[in-house]
C-alpha cells in the first residue's frame, strides 16, 4: 500500500490546478485519472484525420487571474494577447451581422448610433453589477455559521459596494439581481440581432429560456470572468483549450505531482467516518486527504457509497439537478465556409445563431418536454483559423455548442442523433449556404455522449445547474458547500462546486486551499 498526503480524483483542469497548488504547498501528491488523456471536456482531441478540435469546452472566458498566479503557468507556455480577444459576431439571415469587438462588446460595429449609446450604457451597468457578484464567485463561499473575520470583511465589502453604486444604482442592482434576462433587455435595447446574442449568452448551458426566472444571473456569471486582467474577454487559445491543460500539467510535475492515467477509481476508503486513500485497480493506495475534482454526486453515492451516509446527504446528493441541454457538433470543413455579410476578419470570433430574444426562447420551449427545435440557437467558431495546426492545409475545423439538447429525448438519442444533426445541417445552411457541400467528416455529440465520453452525469458541462438553489452555499447542496463533505478528509474540487463550470480553475484552487488551511 503506497501512501501520500492527497491523492485527488480527476485529471480535468480543476483536478491539475488542485493537484498543482498542493504540489506547490509541500504536499505528497497522486493524481489519478481515469481516461488515457488528462484535460477532461477541456482537452483537444483529433475527430477526423488531421482534425482537431478543443473537446467541448472551446472559448477560454474565465480563467482566474490567481490560478494564473499562483501556478505561475506564464512560465509554462501560457499567454494571453489582447490583440487576440475574440469578437462576438450576431449573425444574419437577411442582412449583416453585428459585431461586438474588445471584451465583450466595447465597440459595437453594424447598430444604429442610438442602440449603439444604449448599449454603451446597459454594458457599463452590467459590468458594475457583475464586479459586486464576482469576489463571490472567487472565494470560498462565507459560512452561514460561525463566519471568520475574513469572511464578515468580505461580505461587509460587499454591502459598501452595493452603498457606493448610489440611490438609482443601488435600487437598480437589487431590481435586476433575480430578474430575467429578456425583461432586462426589453427596458434598454431594440436591435434584436443584440437582445438574440446577448440572451443566448445568458443561458448558455443552462436548462433555462431568456424569460426563466434568474436567467439574469447567467449573464453576470459570464462577466465575471475575465483573462489577463481583463473582464468579460475572450479567446480561443492556440492549440485549443488542451494547450491551458498542457499548462496545468506542467505546472502540476513542476510541483512533483505524480500522475496515475487510465485508473479507474472504485472505491473510497472510508475508515470510521474519515477518507483515507481510495481503490484504482483492485490496488489500495492510503492518503491523509482525498480530494475529488468529478462529479460530486458520483463521488458521495458512487465512490464513498449511500451505505456510509446519511439519509440526508443521499437524497440532497440524488436530488441535484444535472441533465445536460446542450450538444457539441464538430464539423471537418474542406475549406472555410462563407457566411452570409461576415467579413473574413470577424470570422475567428464567436459567431452566434440567435436571431432574437423569442428565437431563443422558442429554442427552449421543446427542451422542456424532451424535444429539440427545428430552430436550434448555437455558437459556432472556426479555431483552425487562429490557429493554423488544428486542420490540414487549406482545410478548416468548426466547433458548435447547440443549444437545447435535452438530456432525455423523447424517443431516444439512438433515433434522434442523426435527425439533430440534420436540423443543425439546415440551419447553419441558412447562415453558411452550401456549407453541408464542404463537410469531410461530422462528430455531433449529444448530453448522452458527452456523459459516457468524458464521464460526466448527466452530460452538463457545470455539474450542476447554475441557479439560484444550487449556487454559493448551496453548491452543489447545504452541507457540502465550501469544498467540505460530511466525510472528515474529503473535499470536492469540480465544477459541481462552488462557484460552478466554466474553464476557470477557482473550484480547484479553492478547494486546495481549504486544505491547506485545515491541515496548516
Amino acid at each position: 500500500m503506497t501512501s501520500f498526503d492527497v491523492i485527488v480524483i480527476g485529471g480535468g483542469h480543476n483536478g491539475l490546478v488542485a493537484a498543482a497548488t498542493l504540489g506547490k504547498a509541500g504536499r505528497k501528491v497522486l493524481l489519478v485519472e481515469a481516461a488515457s488523456e488528462l484535460g477532461g471536456a477541456a482537452r483537444t482531441e483529433e475527430f477526423a484525420p488531421g482534425f482537431r478540435v478543443s473537446s467541448v469546452a472551446h472559448i477560454l472566458n474565465r480563467l482566474h487571474p490567481d490560478v494564473v498566479k499562483t501556478l505561475e503557468l506564464g512560465k509554462h507556455g501560457l499567454s494571453f494577447e489582447a490583440k487576440a480577444f475574440a469578437p462576438s459576431v450576431a449573425l444574419s439571415k437577411d442582412g449583416e451581422p453585428l459585431v461586438l469587438n474588445g471584451a465583450y462588446g466595447e465597440t459595437l460595429i453594424g447598430a444604429s448610433v442610438a442602440e449603439a449609446a444604449a448599449w454603451t450604457e446597459l454594458r457599463a451597468q452590467l459590468f458594475r453589477y457583475a464586479a459586486i457578484l464576482k469576489p463571490f464567485l472567487a472565494k470560498r463561499p462565507p459560512a452561514l455559521h460561525g463566519m471568520s473575520f475574513g469572511e464578515k470583511s468580505s461580505l461587509g465589502m460587499a454591502a459598501l459596494s452595493v452603498r457606493r453604486l448610489g440611490k438609482e444604482d443601488m435600487r437598480d442592482f437589487l431590481r435586476m439581481l433575480l430578474m430575467n434576462v429578456a425583461d432586462v433587455l426589453d427596458e434598454h435595447l431594440e436591435d434584436e440581432r443584440l437582445r438574440g446574442l446577448v440572451a443566448f449568452d445568458a443561458v448558455l448551458g443552462s436548462h433555462l429560456g431568456p424569460r426563466s426566472p434568474t436567467s439574469l444571473l447567467g449573464l453576470y456569471y459570464r462577466l465575471a470572468g475575465e483573462l489577463g486582467g481583463t473582464s468579460g474577454a475572450q479567446l480561443l487559445p492556440k492549440g485549443g483549450m488542451g494547450a491551458v491543460v498542457a499548462a496545468l500539467a506542467a505546472a502540476a510535475e513542476a510541483a512533483g505531482v505524480k500522475v496515475r492515467k487510465s485508473g479507474n477509481v472504485s472505491r473510497i476508503l472510508n475508515e470510521k467516518g474519515r477518507a483515507v486513500g481510495i481503490v484504482v485497480g483492485g490496488e489500495e493506495i492510503r492518503a491523509k486527504t482525498v480530494v475529488s475534482a468529478i462529479n460530486p454526486r458520483a463521488t458521495l453515492l458512487d465512490l464513498v457509497g449511500a451505505r456510509d451516509l446519511d439519509t440526508g446527504v443521499v437524497r440532497k446528493a440524488k436530488n441535484i439537478r444535472m441533465k445536460g441541454d446542450a450538444a457539441k457538433l464538430n464539423l471537418a470543413l474542406d475549406r472555410v465556409p462563407e457566411f452570409k455579410g461576415a467579413a473574413a476578419d470577424v470570422l475567428h470570433g464567436r459567431l452566434v445563431i440567435a436571431p432574437s430574444v423569442d428565437d431563443v426562447e422558442n429554442a427552449f420551449n421543446p427542451s422542456k418536454y424532451g424535444e429539440f427545435s427545428p430552430y436550434p440557437a448555437m455558437e459556432i467558431t472556426l479555431p483552425s483559423l487562429s490557429d493554423a495546426s488544428l486542420a490540414p492545409s487549406g482545410a478548416c475545423v468548426l466547433s458548435a455548442i447547440v443549444q437545447y439538447a435535452p438530456y432525455e429525448l423523447k424517443g431516444g438519442w439512438e433515433r434522434g442523433k442523426p435527425e439533430l444533426l440534420k436540423t443543425i445541417m439546415a440551419t447553419l445552411e441558412d447562415y453558411a449556404p452550401g456549407i453541408g457541400k464542404l463537410v469531410h467528416h461530422a462528430d455531433l455529440l449529444t448530453p448522452s455522449d458527452i456523459e459516457t465520453r468524458y464521464r460526466m452525469p448527466g452530460g452538463h458541462w457545470h455539474h450542476g445547474e447554475l441557479q439560484i438553489d444550487q449556487m454559493l452555499v448551496s453548491r452543489p447542496f447545504y452541507g457540502a458547500d465550501g469544498y467540505d463533505t460530511p466525510i472528515e478528509g474529503l473535499f470536492l474540487a469540480g465544477a459541481g462546486s462552488h462557484p460552478g463550470g466554466g474553464v476557470s480553475g477557482v473550484p480547484g484552487l479553492n478547494a486546495a486551499r481549504r486544505v491547506i488551511e485545515m491541515r496548516a
